[in-house]
């Protein structure tokens, strides 16, 4: 759901490294005083979902985390607004914006040597079969055994924000912003065949063990670093850690996710 409004006063400017995004940022500099990111209270993003992404994973490392808005110089864009929407200068563009919190995932992931590694994604927590060996997987939610063995590719944990991602190339369900829900989808399910994955609310904790795992070795993914060789995870929406994404008010993104699920 929508977050109050704050004023914001000061921005900072990052682009990805494409042509298109650094001539966009050249322009952008030369009508606004940007400011660097230690003195900022919210910041630009010019670039696709990608390089979004990038810039709240560096945030998150960083612990300092600022209300973002994109502007698509990139392919798709979900979590982008349109550069031509508005002539408005940055500033007042900025402060007319809506607020829409993104709560991340933590993930705990335990190897086979014993070591326990934590990371966060934003879009999605993934296992995957490293060999040819189906993964066989024991999944528990909210502190029950939901599914004692499932035989598979994999299974990911979407979030709202990557629910349009991979999730939804697996079939996923697509979820609103600010739902409170995550996506449990398995990957090219063999048994139970016609288990579909499940809808949760986020406040549940998910823990998937690796049945046979030495056998059928799993890596988990979360965003883009993967951990290989692991025997169990367990993810949480990590609240602490709550980002802040910000959307024209002509940018219909109720549309843009009921539309996306009537793309052929």
């Amino acid at each position: 759901m929508a977050k109050a409004r704050k004023k914001l006063e000061k921005l900072a400017l990052t682009a990805s490294p494409t042509d298109k995004a650094q001539t966009a940022a050249e322009e952008m500099r030369a009508a606004y005083d940007f400011v660097p990111f230690e003195d900022a209270d919210g910041i630009v993003v010019l670039g696709g979902d990608g390089y979004m992404l990038q810039t709240l994973h560096q945030m998150i490392d960083k612990g300092r985390i600022l209300p973002a808005y994109g502007m698509n110089l990139g392919t798709v864009g979900f979590l982008m607004n349109k550069r031509e929407a508005s002539r408005l200068p940055i500033l007042e563009r900025v402060n007319r914006t809506r607020q829409f919190e993104v709560s991340p995932l933590m993930m705990t992931a335990t190897t086979h040597g014993g070591d326990t590694i934590t990371s966060c994604a934003i879009n999605e927590v993934s296992l995957l079969r490293e060999t040819r060996q189906t993964a066989k997987l024991e999944i528990k939610v909210g502190h029950k055994v939901r599914i004692p063995e499932l035989a598979c590719d994999g299974v990911l944990v979407a979030t709202p924000a990557g629910s349009t991602a991979y999730n939804f190339s697996a079939n996923g369900p697509i979820l609103p912003l600010g739902c409170g829900l995550l996506a449990l989808t398995p990957i090219s399910a063999f048994r139970p065949r016609r288990w579909r994955g499940a809808i949760l609310p986020d406040h549940l904790p998910i823990e998937i063990r690796c049945l046979d795992a030495k056998k059928r070795p799993v890596s988990a993914v979360a965003d883009q670093k993967e951990i290989r060789d692991v025997d169990s995870i367990r993810v949480e929406v990590a609240h602490e850690r709550d980002l802040t994404l910000l959307f024209d008010r002509g940018h219909s993104l109720d549309e843009r996710i009921v539309a996306e699920q009537f793309e052929i």
